[in-house]
């Protein structure tokens, strides 16, 4: 790996590479992503997401683009989403979610739909 992280996401992506997304790493939150290459034991940086954030969730939808939402970023809990092209390597921001969370689940239902539940100790 190249950068140090704690908090991210990783995932096996349609092409057998492992993306690994955001997280903290020393006192700063991460935009960053990168992929994990298991045939060539090697890690390369791929685009970077639009919005720095840990805590998020990832789901790879039946398209094979990667759906990343919620999160924090330290000042806020976020409901930004945005999708992953791994043909292109590059993301785009989509519509937010109606409300913000962080370390949430989401489950992959059908043909771009995803849902996500959000957990609160308060």
């Amino acid at each position: 790996m190249n950068n140090a992280r704690i908090h991210h996401k990783a995932f096996l992506l349609t092409n057998g590479k492992v993306l690994v997304t955001g997280g903290y790493a020393d006192s700063d939150i991460l935009h960053s992503a990168e992929l994990y290459d298991p045939l060539k034991e090697t890690w390369a940086t791929t685009g970077s997401m639009n919005n720095p954030r840990y805590g998020h969730t990832v789901s790879v939808l039946t398209n094979g683009k990667v759906l990343v939402t919620g999160g924090h970023n330290d000042t806020d809990t976020l409901n930004s989403a945005e999708l992953y092209d791994a043909g292109t390597e590059t993301w785009k921001a989509i519509s937010s979610m109606d409300k913000a969370r962080y370390y949430h689940t989401a489950s992959v239902l059908k043909k771009w739909k995803s849902i996500g539940y959000w957990w609160s100790w308060r």
